[in-house]
């Protein structure tokens, strides 16, 4: 008579803190089903259409978002998301009731939550997933220090504190994630990319422009690339970061605007571009280091992280990097044209998350 082990099952649940969050998943959850898991994936809008795309098979549950809003004017961004902590608190008591319901009505065997801060489990082992050990702010030291202290103590809750990058001192996210103290438990994953270099791949676009990150800063960017890129001899993709929509518009003869692409064809398309131009959002830093792609970077205006990652990049030399406020697209092409790019190369290695994903499975009763 022989006996059926069911398999283990892990829930994952991204931010909703841009697509970045749940982008960087990907690969932690084809790591986790090439190790016999079965994935049950808590997202909602257009997070839950992202991550269905391209797991169609997997459940989803609906998990509400911290929906935090943006200002407008990036002068605001902080205050802004100050004025929304009692919402973010409210949100983090509800993801502990729906976890602890979820847990046992699906036999969740493993948590993975990256960045959010209200589902730990006194019973199930749980990882943190964050490249923000220091959150940066428009505030400060003291401000810094005590958001910093308040993310440690929802860290320490966790079993596991997991963070995309390399440990030392050829990283991306500087002190980010790399301050004096760590918490407990903590593994570097190094660079978690669900892209994949390739060799041979035809040149097809001059440029590739990536849209991405929170409203309204994502439609501003979107607004500034469409007046300038039309009138410009070169020859672009522009991939307006709208899961959920296949639309495509053929905007000149040279240039080309979709909504969305997946996984595997926004693996090629960055591959056949002379250059990137994005958003400093760490995901999209990790794909670009690597498949070792030249790039302008425009932080979301007001976004601190994102600010101070433009600058530690282009100052280690990786990327290039200016304020919105300033961006002309031609300059930008022509300053970074000049620009004296310097490869990431990393002698570790780049696929280190399917280690610890192995061991963490593995782990599991």
């Amino acid at each position: 008579m022989s006996t059926t082990i069911k398999p283990k099952k892990i829930l994952v649940a991204p931010l909703d803190w841009g697509l970045g969050h749940a982008t960087r998943d990907i690969p932690l959850i084809h790591e986790l089903l090439n190790a016999g898991c079965e994935v049950v994936i808590a997202a909602e809008g257009k997070h839950a259409a992202l991550l269905q795309q391209e797991f169609p098979q997997l459940t989803l549950l609906h998990l509400p978002g911290y929906q935090i809003q943006y200002a407008q004017k990036g002068r605001f961004f902080g205050w802004k998301i100050m004025q929304q902590i009692p919402k973010i608190i409210r949100a983090v008591k509800y993801e502990q009731k729906w976890l602890q319901k979820v847990v046992e009505e699906h036999q969740i065997s493993g948590i993975i939550s990256d960045n959010r801060f209200g589902l730990y489990h006194a019973h199930v082992p749980t990882v943190f997933i964050t490249h923000q050990l220091l959150i940066k702010t428009p505030f400060g030291g003291i401000v810094e220090t005590l958001l910093q202290k308040i993310n440690y103590r929802f860290i320490r809750k966790y079993n596991a504190c997991w963070i995309p990058d390399f440990a030392g001192n050829n990283n991306l996210s500087g002190e980010l994630a790399h301050p004096h103290t760590l918490p407990p438990h903590t593994t570097y994953l190094g660079c978690l990319s669900r892209f994949k270099p390739k060799v041979g791949v035809t040149k097809k676009y001059d440029l590739l422009v990536l849209i991405s990150g929170p409203e309204p800063q994502r439609s501003n960017l979107e607004k500034l690339v469409l007046q300038q890129i039309k009138t410009l001899p070169v020859s672009a993709l522009i991939v307006s970061g709208k899961p959920g929509s296949p639309a495509r518009e053929q905007l000149t003869p040279q240039v080309l605007q979709v909504n969305h692409l997946s996984a595997a064809e926004l693996n090629e398309a960055m591959l056949a571009a002379d250059m990137v131009l994005s958003r400093s959002g760490y995901t999209t830093l990790m794909d670009l280091a690597k498949l070792n792609k030249k790039a302008i970077l425009i932080p979301t205006p007001g976004q601190s992280e994102q600010e101070y990652l433009g600058e530690y990049l282009m100052e280690k030399g990786y990327f290039y990097s200016l304020p919105q406020e300033k961006f002309q697209l031609k300059t930008a092409l022509d300053a970074a044209a000049r620009f004296g790019f310097r490869s990431f190369q990393h002698d570790q290695d780049m696929e280190l998350y399917k280690q610890v994903v192995q061991q963490f499975v593995a782990a599991l009763k």
